[in-house]
């Protein structure tokens, strides 16, 4: 009652004070605006609409759940979710944020996942899509490929132990066994060809209503990410306009001396605190007195902490489920700090000692949508598949171990 009482004025009052704002600076608002609809069009859309449209296509064909059955032996041991979370894994890492956030509302509507298991899913599956790291933050904002090795290391493989760590999220009771792992009588591959035919006959939709109603579902979702892009980008300008992110500026600034880190990378982390774009690329456009590795662990924390435009997507899709939103922001504020962590572990690896290096080249946005930019379309594509296959053969290997385990028990008690 309290936080109703104070919530609704202290909200309706910052929308009033956003809009005396947007007309105090009005360009500033409209170019901002505009940026926001540029990286939207230019980027998102292309990129996250034709996998928003498969994603609905394959879960009503039954594919998730023939993917999931096969995946069950390795996704429930080490994160503690159903086989299919490994599809959604696949997709999310691929496509980039908010994949992971959608399917995961998918599968909690159907059912194959509880809300721990769905938060747990979402938490990890939350992350940059290789076309902006490679694309647009590596080439276009550090002016540099070589960037990208290190930055997906960090990022991807961070991703990876915060699935590890949300294992622990939630209460020690295991869900009861799925039906692959009860019948030991018939070959999974068989009873996955089984569960997608069940899920296939469930649904019951034709391929025409299926296509036309995952295309109209994917057009909303992908206008509702395009419009929080915009909002953020014009509130995070009006509010620099206004001088009135100074406050912020300076508890980095403290915080980033405190920690013996440069202080002039306050202006990155505080725009990708707000909008993940502009921070990447206020990391990468920053002094060039600050070490580049230090730029780079700067652009990787970004990254992964997703921005709150990104915060805003996943809540707006998971709004119609029990899914909480603390576990999610916990989990991306974990892992933006491993990412920059490893960051500087990794380095000298990666990237050699006192390696300083920046190239000179075009800036991301000037690249046409042909050439380049379609090869990298297509390179989601491939690591989609090749993330598929890499999570199929392991599943398939613990599969065969634990059959030849459970082999030489029998034999043992004859």
């Amino acid at each position: 009652m309290v936080q109703h009482r104070f919530g609704v004025p202290l909200m309706v009052g910052s929308m009033l004070l956003i809009c005396i704002f947007m007309f105090v600076y009005p360009q500033a608002s409209l170019n901002a605006a505009l940026r926001g609809l540029s990286i939207w069009w230019d980027v998102l859309f292309p990129s996250l609409f034709p996998f928003f449209v498969i994603s609905e296509v394959l879960l009503g064909f039954g594919i998730v759940h023939f993917i999931g059955t096969l995946l069950d032996p390795l996704m429930k041991p080490l994160f503690r979710i159903p086989g299919s979370g490994g599809f959604v894994a696949a997709m999310g890492y691929a496509s980039g944020y908010p994949v992971g956030a959608k399917l995961t509302a998918k599968l909690w509507e159907q059912k194959l996942v509880n809300r721990e298991e769905a938060e747990r899913l979402v938490a990890f599956t939350t992350s940059s899509d290789p076309i902006f790291l490679i694309g647009a933050v590596s080439v276009g904002f550090f002016h540099n490929p070589k960037v990208a090795s290190i930055l997906a290391l960090a990022h991807y493989g961070g991703g990876l132990m915060v699935g590890l760590i949300m294992r622990f999220h939630g209460s020690k009771s295991s869900k009861p066994q799925s039906k692959a792992d009860r019948i030991h009588g018939k070959g999974r591959l068989r009873i996955a060809f089984y569960q997608m035919h069940q899920a296939r006959i469930q649904d019951g939709r034709g391929l025409g209503q299926l296509l036309s109603q995952a295309i109209n579902s994917s057009l909303q979702l992908i206008i509702v990410v395009g419009g929080l892009v915009v909002f953020f980008s014009v509130i995070l300008e009006v509010l620099t306009q206004a001088r009135l992110m100074s406050l912020l500026y300076s508890l980095i600034h403290g915080m980033l001396q405190m920690a013996g880190l440069p202080s002039a990378l306050s202006e990155p982390i505080v725009g990708g605190l707000f909008e993940v774009t502009l921070g990447a690329r206020f990391a990468g456009e920053a002094g060039s007195s600050i070490p580049l590795q230090y730029k780079v662990a700067a652009a990787a924390f970004i990254l992964s902490w997703g921005g709150l435009s990104v915060h805003a997507q996943i809540t707006s899709i998971l709004n119609h489920t029990n899914l909480r939103y603390l576990p999610f922001m916990v989990a991306r504020f974990i892992h933006a700090i491993i990412s920059a962590i490893l960051t500087f572990l990794l380095w000298d690896a990666v990237m050699g000692k006192d390696y300083n290096t920046v190239f000179s080249a075009p800036a991301w946005k000037t690249y046409p949508l042909t050439g380049w930019s379609m090869n990298m379309f297509s390179l989601n594509y491939r690591i989609l598949i090749y993330i598929l296959f890499m999570l199929l053969f392991i599943s398939f290997i613990i599969h065969c171990f634990r059959r030849i385990r459970l082999f030489i028990k029998s034999a043992n008690r004859k």
